[in-house]
């Protein structure tokens, strides 16, 4: 556990450290915290060549649903693009977690506001005030981060958005139940767990997990040996679990509510970047489309959503990303990187 208010030695080891921030009581008045997390690349053995000492502007992640924090690799490409790396666990997720809790529950996304303002805070007061900073969301994330921007014009300097979820279909649970029955189920009991369908262990893999060679095949590229698409990314699965976290329909009204500000169109007065994959095949079990397409959101309608939420929108779609696009195969990931780069160039550091 982090400290209150004050760095300390994060979970991902040398290089990276984390603060507790404290929160005020929401409506379940369980504790909730938030946690922020830092690269510092001067402590960090791993640092990437040429990176900067000092950076040229902020950067603070947001991550999705059923999810939190653990992309070294991200922080690493985003200190030697010359960012000031942060991360937000956002309450009842991963580090922010805590015995008794809820994982990822909230009544309304706009409860989250606290802890991005305050992590802006901490951020600016390390920073400057006047440094250029980036909001980047993913997934569930990237639906928080779109509406917090549109009700704060002038917040943050730049919006990046990895698969964002700006559309509901393929949910699972609408799916099942329909949107009505999910409104009566919310009125009775909205903390509910809503049943889903039981799946077999062994089809229920992540693209976290690595390459299984009897499952997926002989590996495309010698030469991906030792990446962690292959390897597996190192994640808690306390915090990250497999197929999902229990669903309530008080949270997924939430995230109805926040969608549909999204379908009406947003007023995001920073320039917005949406990356996504090419394609989709929604799907909770492994299937062969798994390693090179978006199993969680529709990408289509994320693209075509991207585009209401201001005048200022680029969308870049890349063919076998995954849903999470910086942890798709080592040459996809690397064109992530390189439009991301360029893209910050042209809008942050002008």
């Amino acid at each position: 556990m982090a400290p209150v208010d004050a760095w300390g030695q994060d979970v991902l080891g040398p290089g990276f450290r984390a603060r507790t921030l404290r929160l005020l009581p929401d409506a379940e008045d369980d504790d909730a915290v938030a946690t922020l997390v830092h690269h510092v690349p001067v402590l960090d053995p791993q640092a990437l060549p040429g990176t900067p000492t000092t950076p040229r502007f902020a950067f603070l992640f947001l991550h999705g649903w059923n999810d939190y924090f653990f992309h070294t690799d991200l922080a690493r490409e985003i200190s030697r693009m010359g960012g000031a790396f942060y991360a937000l666990d956002l309450r009842r997720y991963g580090r922010s977690l805590r015995a008794g809790q809820m994982a990822g529950w909230v009544t309304s996304l706009t409860d989250y506001d606290e802890e991005i303002g305050l992590a802006l805070a901490t951020i600016r007061a390390a920073e400057g005030w006047r440094t250029p900073t980036v909001l980047y969301g993913h997934s569930t994330g990237g639906l928080v981060a779109a509406l917090w921007a549109d009700r704060h014009p002038g917040a943050v300097t730049a919006l990046v958005l990895n698969s964002a979820w700006l559309a509901i279909q393929g949910a699972e649970p609408v799916r099942l139940v329909g949107r009505p029955v999910l409104r009566t189920l919310a009125r009775r009991d909205p903390r509910m767990v809503i049943p889903v369908p039981a799946y077999p262990p062994e089809s229920l893999r992540s693209i976290v997990d690595g390459w299984d060679t009897e499952r997926d095949g002989a590996l495309p590229d010698p030469a991906w040996e030792g990446d962690p698409y292959v390897t597996g990314w190192n994640v808690d699965r306390r915090w990250k679990m497999v197929p999902s976290a229990p669903i309530r329909p008080g949270w997924l009204l939430a995230i109805l509510a926040g969608q549909a500000r999204v379908a009406a169109g947003l007023d995001v007065r920073c320039p917005v970047l949406s990356l996504g994959a090419a394609r989709s095949h929604l799907s909770v079990t492994w299937t062969a489309d798994s390693r090179s397409t978006d199993t969680v959101v529709d990408a289509d309608a994320t693209a075509r959503r991207a585009i209401g939420l201001g005048k200022l929108v680029t969308v870049a779609r890349f063919d076998d990303a995954v849903h999470d696009v910086v942890l798709s195969a080592p040459p996809v990931r690397e064109q992530v990187y390189s439009a991301l780069r360029r893209w910050l160039r042209a809008y942050v550091l002008t």
